[in-house]
């Protein structure tokens, strides 16, 4: 069985010096990729940059931007059993990426952005049968609404619904993990490293129960 774990952020150029990015440390896709070799997946982690260490025994691909994310994932679950995206894909990229520094000048500066792939709806679409896929949707308000709507709207098995208001670098999660059947799992707060195992024994053990 081979597992796809995304994690981190993806970092978009500016120009060589400056970027956008986020404040995703990465840390929940790494402990989904450790509960998931834990279970016995051959893991593949697709990590943006963070400052956390490859793991043992799992296949670590590093990648910086949207796009070569979803090069490398698109790659990876081609033949996977269990795809879960964790990164906080950034959703613009700037449009221009100069190749020299951008000199400061006097008076604003304007940004033109352009919308980066959806990766996730793009798995979605082509989901071979059997592959479980999960996504996640941190939010800020309308927590539960917006990951219904996700799930449904991007053709996800699973997604884990989590608040980001006490920031992505927090060592605790609490998350509610919703699945296409109406399952709901809300999992309280605890440790990122007993989160991820939650997850990955529901989503497996629910895929296990319909099996002939």
């Amino acid at each position: 069985m081979k597992a796809v774990i995304s994690a981190g952020p993806t970092v978009e150029r500016i120009d060589p010096v400056r970027f956008i990015s986020n404040r995703s440390s990465g840390r929940m896709g790494y402990e989904l990729a450790a509960a998931a070799r834990d279970a016995g997946f051959d893991v593949v982690l697709v990590s943006g940059p963070t400052r956390l260490d490859p793991l043992a025994g799992v296949k670590f691909v590093r990648i910086e931007s949207a796009a070569e994310m979803a090069e490398a994932v698109r790659r990876e679950a081609r033949d996977a059993d269990l795809v879960v995206m964790a990164a906080a894909v950034a959703d613009y990229r700037p449009a221009q990426v100069l190749g020299h520094k951008l000199k400061k000048s006097e008076g604003e500066l304007v940004l033109r952005l352009e919308r980066t792939e959806d990766i996730l709806a793009s798995l979605g679409k082509t989901k071979p049968a059997g592959q479980i896929l999960v996504g996640f949707a941190a939010e800020t308000e309308d927590l539960l609404a917006a990951a219904r709507g996700k799930l449904e709207r991007k053709n996800l098995d699973w997604i884990a619904a989590n608040s980001v208001e006490e920031g992505f670098a927090s060592p605790t999660d609490a998350v509610t993990l919703l699945g296409r059947g109406g399952e709901r799992f809300d999992l309280p707060r605890a440790p990122k490293s007993e989160i991820a195992r939650e997850i990955i024994r529901r989503v497996t053990s629910a895929a296990a129960a319909h099996l002939p």
